[in-house]
């Protein structure tokens, strides 16, 4: 089965089994010795990317997901050094945003409802997770979250820039490599997301992967 099909019949899962079956999308691999070690931190959009991202640097470097969706900053903030484990990594490539500028109430998507997490929040958590980065001493990669379109549930279309805007601040002071995936896919036509969804087709999170892969490249060839 490809991926995004698998992905697409996910989402109708009743929640207690969609939450036992999306990890297996990102079990943990085993290292090939020898190789570098990456760390992929997201939301569904880095799920759906990992294992082309995995397919691409194969032989190159040993690419790992956190083992669930990593949700707003607030999850990474309470979650990141679970993530981070005891192990050391060569590259770390992250992104939050999406859940955090999503509006929810009675716990669903809900355009009505509060954001997440606001944007002046999002800042402050931002900076606080690169740094919790930064003490890793893994070449940093922050990924622009990418667009939200007209209609999707829970979030105001264009409401990302300002989030970006935001986490571009904590880059300017910590200097992480900057993989912008916001840029990228504008560039591409908008078939490549599906309609009223943050999420993408095959084709987009293979796009995606792609860049992450050069991304990660690149930061490899600087150690």
């Amino acid at each position: 089965m490809k991926l995004r099909p698998l992905l697409a019949a996910l989402t109708l899962l009743p929640a207690a089994l969609l939450a036992q079956a999306v990890p297996k999308l990102i079990a943990a691999v085993t290292d090939e010795p020898g190789l570098p070690r990456v760390l992929l931190i997201g939301d569904s959009i880095s799920i759906d990317y990992a294992v082309p991202v995995r397919e691409l640097l194969k032989g190159v470097a040993n690419v790992h997901h956190i083992p669930e969706n990593g949700a707003s900053t607030r999850e990474g903030l309470a979650k990141l050094d679970g993530w981070l484990g005891s192990g050391s990594w060569d590259v770390i490539h992250f992104n939050w945003g999406l859940h955090d500028l999503a509006r929810r109430q009675g716990g669903m998507l809900d355009i009505v409802g509060p954001q997440t997490v606001p944007v002046e929040l999002y800042e402050k958590n931002m900076r606080q997770l690169v740094a919790r980065l930064e003490r890793t001493g893994a070449k940093l990669i922050f990924a622009t979250t990418t667009p939200v379109p007209e209609g999707a549930p829970g979030r105001f279309a264009g409401n990302e820039l300002a989030y970006n805007e935001a986490a571009g601040r904590v880059m300017t002071e910590a200097h992480p490599a900057i993989n912008d995936l916001h840029a990228a896919v504008r560039e591409q036509p908008a078939s490549i997301q599906k309609a009223k969804d943050v999420h993408f087709k095959e084709a987009g999170s293979r796009l995606l992967a792609a860049k992450v892969s050069e991304a990660i490249r690149a930061q490899l060839a600087q150690r």
